[in-house]
């Protein structure tokens, strides 16, 4: 990996190199490698999620060498630079037309997509679903058991390099048409309700304690999460600010599932 990693950073930072055979087959051989999962934009280190930047060159590098092409799958017809990822019997995964995975992104066996769109560089895990409508952006990290509901957003983020991508992590319950985006990072085990809207930006304010504790770019582990607002003074006036609540956390539990359904009525949360 490191003579690769060698020829796109010199590609990165000379475009021009982009018109060799030897750069091209570098850059075609490491989306291959995000394709078959044996490579990945960003990957969990103990606590901390690391990124391989270089990676992300490579996709974005991808682009520009790709031609027009018009792909064609039974009725349906599309025309585009990237090819669609093929051979879902073989890795064991279940996608219900027209769900859309690109060529280089990965999807672990075991998982299930509905009606979706997964975009280049991105990495789903095991037992995953993926529900209709739910979007999984340019090199977005999907962990085992989770589920995103319909209409779903994982924003992609492919610039800058070394931004960590957006992440849901293992066990999660992203509700129908939450928006997570701008590399934020939704820790093990968290639920959002439905209409969740999380950026780096965006007030995460625990309120289930004495006192408020606010959280920006993160949901804590097991949280339960669901939309809310404050108040913020303007120039033209008084008026109400979108912000995330954690309104309490999610059981510890060796069955996942069954804590799932249990926080989900005991904090009345909108799916």
């Amino acid at each position: 990996m490191q003579h690769l990693q060698s020829i796109i950073e010199s590609a990165y930072t000379d475009r021009s190199l982009l018109k060799d055979d030897k750069t091209q087959s570098a850059i075609r051989e490491i989306v291959a490698a995000l394709d078959k999962g044996e490579l990945r934009v960003a990957y969990p280190d103990g606590d901390i999620w690391k990124v391989n930047d270089w990676v992300k060159k490579a996709v974005v590098l991808y682009f520009p060498i790709q031609q027009m092409e018009t792909i064609e799958v039974g009725p349906y017809e599309y025309h585009d630079k990237i090819p669609l990822k093929r051979n879902y019997a073989a890795q064991g995964v279940r996608v219900v037309p027209p769900a859309v995975v690109r060529h280089g992104a990965y999807v672990e066996s075991g998982a299930i997509l509905m009606p979706s769109y997964v975009n280049l560089g991105a990495w789903v895990g095991s037992g995953t679903m993926v529900d209709t409508w739910a979007t999984v952006g340019s090199c977005g990290q999907i962990g085992r058991n989770v589920h995103l509901s319909g209409g779903v957003g994982i924003g992609g983020v492919l610039e800058p390099l070394q931004a960590t991508p957006t992440i849901i992590e293992d066990d999660c319950f992203i509700g129908s048409r939450s928006i997570v985006v701008e590399g934020v990072r939704v820790r093990k085990g968290a639920v959002l309700g439905a209409n969740v809207v999380l950026t780096q930006s965006t007030r995460i304010i625990d309120v289930s304690g004495d006192k408020e504790v606010i959280y920006r770019g993160e949901v804590p582990e097991n949280c339960v999460v669901i939309p809310g607002s404050y108040t913020k003074e303007f120039p033209a006036g008084n008026y109400q600010v979108n912000c995330a609540l954690i309104i309490g956390k999610r059981k510890e539990s060796t069955d996942k599932k069954t804590s799932l359904n249990d926080a989900l009525r005991e904090f009345s949360v909108a799916v």
